[in-house]
């Protein structure tokens, strides 16, 4: 059976919660799963990679603040990926991405990915297309060894218009809390919009695997983008998981007993 190819033109955008109170309803839920499942990693020494990928403003940083505020920080940890330092592109493009794999009984979350050697390094030419051309193979490899060594692997990408990028772009101008997440690399990419139009539908199609698929969220309206992403998450990182509460050590309980009495616990 062929498998169904996406296109982001096609992808209905419409899609958004009732008002606030849905939304805040539907997040904590979720967000009090997502700990529950950050114990149960942590007990049975899982490990999980959550990618974000999507256009400039279209709320990756937003759902990733959602999805880990209420986690214990020292057993999750946010990787920014910008673009590489002078050491690290003397080195294979992936060396930087095996240094912040995680740790048993973590969870690691990267906003942008090793992705960006068939997105932007190929859409500005940084590289030489045999070189962007080879990598997906390579991904493909990288992202089944992980899969095959017990990483739970999940990777999102959240999809905005157009005029909603750009009436984004606005708001950040506009308000003197946000102009930090705009640059000038963000209209620079907007002008090449059909370019990576075209280098996100590619990665798709090759780097949507049956170890690795690609989620893609419409994201006009953050709230549904967010719980979306959220869900997505929660049911991955749950699959085939106990999220039963982690057992007290029997010597724990036995101690705790002498000192807090029997009737305290």
């Amino acid at each position: 059976m062929t498998k169904a190819r996406i296109r982001l033109d096609r992808l209905d955008r419409s899609a958004m919660l009732a008002d606030e109170g849905e939304y805040e309803q539907r997040l904590g839920k979720l967000q009090r799963k997502l700990l529950a499942i950050q114990q149960a990693y942590l007990r049975d020494r899982r490990r999980a990679i959550v990618v974000f990928e999507g256009w400039d403003a279209s709320g990756k940083g937003g759902a990733i603040q959602r999805l880990t505020e209420r986690l214990d920080p020292r057993r999750c940890k946010v990787w920014p990926i910008a673009a590489p330092t002078a050491e690290e592109q003397g080195r294979h493009y992936l060396y930087r991405f095996w240094q912040r794999l995680p740790e048993p009984g973590t969870i690691a979350v990267f906003d942008r990915s090793w992705y960006g050697r068939v997105l932007v390094e190929r859409v500005d030419g940084l590289i030489a297309a045999r070189d962007w051309k080879r990598a997906y193979k390579e991904i493909n490899e990288f992202e089944n060894i992980l899969v095959d060594d017990g990483v739970r692997l999940i990777k999102i990408f959240l999809h905005i218009g157009a005029k909603e990028q750009l009436r984004r772009f606005a708001e950040r101008i506009a308000a003197p809390h946000k102009r930090w997440k705009i640059a000038l690399d963000d209209f620079h990419a907007h002008g090449k919009r059909k370019a990576y139009k075209n280098a996100y539908e590619d990665m798709f199609d090759r780097n949507s695997t049956a170890n690795a698929r690609w989620h893609v969220i419409p994201a006009d309206h953050k709230w549904h983008a967010r719980v979306t992403a959220l869900e997505i998450v929660v049911a991955e990182l749950s699959r085939g998981v106990d999220l039963s509460p982690m057992e007290l050590d029997p010597a724990l309980l036995r101690e705790a007993r002498k000192v807090l009495g029997r009737g305290a616990l």
